[in-house]
């Protein structure tokens, strides 16, 4: 009589598994995020470099902006690139960390959001330094000769879009409600559209560069999301989600 073979275990899916590591599952958005912005980073360099795909709009959409200029679109536009500039932004971000830790008594989030402004700094000055890519002719500039650094990535859309989606983030993470995560959406969305519009329009950059800009903004939210639940879990374990 022969004996019958042993059973094989049973198959476990990788999702499944995954679900089975709470602490790992806990950092996988942050991760996903991180692995999205640099993915369409990525893409989008490879465009520059090929001269093709998204590049192939960066003239074309550059010149539209240029020829439909007129005096007060110029006027608010370029007030909002000087807000959001090297000048004032880094002012604005380092009240607003000030004031968040002595009105709520709490470092660790404000500390976030500081520790992202730099590290999306960095980074894009990084970039500009290894890419190299020229600016715009001086003719389309609205000030001609006012930008001197590299044009790839967009430095004023990578530090707006870094401080809303990080601020965001961190205030709707801790209480969320539907409103407040619709209002801070749309905030994030107008407000990054509008800075790097402001880009464009004034002939500073190319749609290439504002778009590198933003998916380097989401890598930076997917890593401030990673320490920050780990950090998280670190002090409260039972902060863990149980999956189901």
């Amino acid at each position: 009589m022969s004996e019958d073979p042993p059973l094989a275990p049973p198959r476990t899916s990788w999702f499944a598994a995954l679900r089975a590591r709470p602490v790992l599952w806990a950092l996988l958005p942050g991760i996903l995020l991180v692995v999205a912005g640099l993915w369409v980073f990525l893409a989008v360099l490879d465009g520059v470099r090929e001269k093709d795909d998204l590049w192939d709009l960066d003239q074309p959409v550059l010149e539209w902006l240029v020829t439909h200029r007129s005096t007060g679109w110029t006027s608010v536009l370029a007030a909002i690139t000087f807000v959001t500039g090297p000048t004032v932004l880094p002012v604005v971000v380092l009240v607003a960390c000030v004031v968040w830790g002595l009105v709520r008594r709490e470092w660790w989030r404000p500390l976030l959001l500081a520790g992202a402004m730099i590290a999306s700094t960095l980074i894009s000055l990084a970039v500009k330094g290894l890419v190299g890519r020229e600016r715009p002719p001086a003719e389309t500039m609205f000030v001609p000769g006012a930008e001197t650094t590299a044009s790839f990535p967009s430095g004023h859309t990578i530090g707006t879009a870094t401080f809303l989606l990080v601020a965001g983030y961190l205030v709707c993470s801790r209480t969320p409600t539907v409103p407040r995560v619709v209002a801070w959406s749309v905030l994030t969305v107008v407000g990054t559209s509008v800075v790097a519009l402001s880009r464009l329009y004034l002939g500073y950059h190319f749609l290439t560069d504002v778009v590198a800009a933003v998916a380097l903004a989401i890598a930076v939210l997917g890593g401030v999301v990673v320490v920050d639940r780990w950090h998280t879990l670190r002090r409260q374990p039972e902060a863990l989600p149980v999956p189901s």
